[in-house]
This record gives structure tokens, sequence and C-alpha cells, in this order.
């Protein structure tokens, strides 16, 4: 298992990725001043993202079914606990897009390779109605 969201698994199996990064900011509110240059004032943090490049060889990996439970997971709106492989829980996030590019079609049209991007985005809401069910993470 490299990552897990929800009881989604990144895997071999499922869609394996061979990138992932990541991108924290924080807020800084400035204020001008006469005479001086302006001041900043720290208010919190700031988004959060991942993004998870990836591709799916279809004679190796899992196949487009896999890209197709994850736009199922963003579209319904819901955030869903994020593990690392490691086992480190890495708080609630949200699905904001899958991209997918198809390649090396065979003759009927059907790709033998999907490269993939799938970006998140840290849920910072104490609102739990939010959460995403785990069963529905399921493949």
């Amino acid at each position: 298992m490299l990552m897990s969201l929800g009881l989604y698994v990144f895997g071999m199996n499922t869609a394996p990725f061979e990138t992932l990064k990541r991108s924290t900011q924080s807020r800084w509110e400035s204020q001008n001043r006469v005479g001086k240059g302006p001041a900043k004032q720290f208010l919190g943090p700031g988004d959060d993202t991942i993004t998870i490049d990836g591709a799916l060889a279809l004679d190796l990996t899992g196949g487009p079914e896999n890209l197709d439970k994850l736009r199922e997971m963003a579209s319904s709106g819901k955030a869903w606990i994020l593990t690392a492989g490691t086992g480190e829980v890495l708080d609630a996030w949200f699905i904001t897009s899958v991209d997918e590019t198809r390649s090396h079609m065979y003759a009927n049209g059907r790709p033998r390779l999907i490269e993939f991007a799938i970006q998140l985005t840290r849920y910072w809401d104490d609102d739990t109605s939010a959460l995403g069910r785990l069963m529905d993470s399921l493949p």
C-alpha cells in the first residue's frame, strides 16, 4: 500500500502513483503604513494541497475504473482521511480534480497507458458531517 484515502488504497492493483507533491501555504495580511513598509500579520494556515501523479499500464496495474471511483468520491462532496503507507494519518482531504491522459492505443481504441493526476486539498473544517463514509470509498 502506497497510501489510502478513506478505504480507497493506492497500490499496484488500483492506481499506483509515481510522485506526490505537497504545497503548504500560510496566510499573511498586509497593512500599509505611512513612511514605512507594510506591516504583516499572520492569520493562520492557508491552503494545503497534494498532487498525486501516476500511470496505469493496463496490462500490469488497475484500470480506468479506479479513476472512476476517485471521481465518484470527488463528486460526493465529502472529505476523506488520508493515510500514508507508513501508517501516518495526514488528516482529512477532499478531491478537487482527477485528470487522465490515455495513450498508446490498441487497434480497438483501448489504451495501453493512462497517466493521471489527482489533486487533493486539506479539509480544515471541524464539521464531521462532511467526512465521507468509509464504505463509500471502497474501489
